[in-house]
């Protein structure tokens, strides 16, 4: 029984250690080689679900500011001020309630199969649900003339129990956002 508690933070730990798992999508009809600014879709950056905890004006300005340095890094530029830009850059940060079943046996023989040195009890197995988060940064980003999606970049990943210092916040936006703006422009 200690066996199986122990076993359930080292998993729970494991899983936050994980590098976030990233995808995209793109229309290959398009030339990504004509987009040279971008500017903001309204609204800039969504939170889902809108919760206080999640959606605050520093993680947006966050968000936008690790957002202009990436793609300013790919050559693309700001469209000045109230002016349409090659592409538009809208962000989601997402928040999704997961359930996984992690069963553990407990109890039964331990030896040497070919030696026949077997010894132990009976066994059982025990089943838990753990409940976790996942955060997703997802990237879109629209053509400026015909508002149509041209490429969408994310980053999912299991999200930790300790609530991170603003620098930490801000150096794990800053790093998601580049791991997902490093797929474009496509390939």
């Amino acid at each position: 029984m200690r066996a199986s508690l122990l076993l359930l933070p080292l998993m729970l730990l494991l899983s936050a250690c994980q590098t976030p798992r990233l995808e995209r999508d793109f229309d290959p009809s398009r030339d990504f080689a004509a987009y040279r600014s971008w500017s903001w879709q309204e609204p800039d950056v969504q939170y889902k679900p809108n919760d206080p905890r999640i959606n605050s004006d520093l993680t947006s300005q966050r968000i936008r500011a690790a957002v202009s340095e990436q793609l300013d890094q790919r050559g693309l530029r700001q469209a000045a001020a109230h002016t349409p830009g090659d592409l538009k850059v809208q962000v989601w940060l997402i928040v999704d309630n997961r359930q996984q079943q992690v069963s553990t046996q407990v109890g039964g023989s331990w030896g040497d199969p070919w030696g026949g040195g077997f010894w132990g009890g009976p066994s059982h197995v025990e089943t838990r649900n753990v409940d976790y988060q996942v955060g997703t940064l997802q990237i879109d980003l629209l053509d400026g003339k015909d508002n149509k999606l041209v490429w969408r970049g994310s980053a999912e990943q299991v999200l930790r129990n300790r609530q991170p210092s603003p620098s930490e916040r801000e150096a794990s936006i800053r790093s998601t956002v580049a791991e997902v703006l490093s797929q474009y422009p496509p390939r």
